[in-house]
């Protein structure tokens, strides 16, 4: 099955990559997740250095991204604008035929994909899991219901 060109697994992969990705970082205490995640995204910014096709104009990008990186350090909402601008950097060079990893030629359509699901992971605040979803027992006893994280 294809979906704008791409196979369904294609799709599916990168998602899963994002959701393993939350769950390892979500075990990780505040602040250490923070600081960790910031560290992760300017990481990010340089993926492509090493030949990713854009020649001079791949380190204005890596200068973007430190700096989002660096304000990272104090708010994930700066780490979540991070992630969306190497969504679009990852795009763009899918578009172009350099992929983020050279033997495979679908590695940027990929983190295209998983990127904005760790960017909205981040603009909820990153929350721990056991903070974004706690299963309790409501008072009348009609079974579990979700409550929104105190963190």
């Amino acid at each position: 099955m294809q979906f704008f060109g791409h196979s369904t697994l294609q799709w599916i992969m990168p998602l899963v990559v994002a959701l393993a990705f939350i769950s390892l970082m979500a075990l990780i205490q505040e602040p250490n997740r923070r600081t960790w995640m910031a560290v992760i995204v300017g990481g990010a910014g340089a993926a492509y250095l090493s030949g990713g096709g854009y020649g001079k104009f791949e380190l204005p990008f890596v200068a973007i991204m430190t700096i989002c990186a660096y304000r990272g350090l104090q708010s994930y909402r700066y780490i979540g604008v991070g992630w969306l601008l190497h969504t679009g950097w990852d795009i763009l060079h899918h578009l172009n035929g350099h992929p983020l990893l050279p033997f495979d030629p679908m590695s940027s359509f990929g983190c295209a994909v998983c990127d904005p699901v760790i960017a909205a992971w981040c603009f909820a605040g990153a929350p721990s899991i056991a903070g974004f979803i706690r299963l309790t027992r409501s008072g009348s006893g009609t079974g579990p219901m979700i409550a929104l994280p105190r963190e």
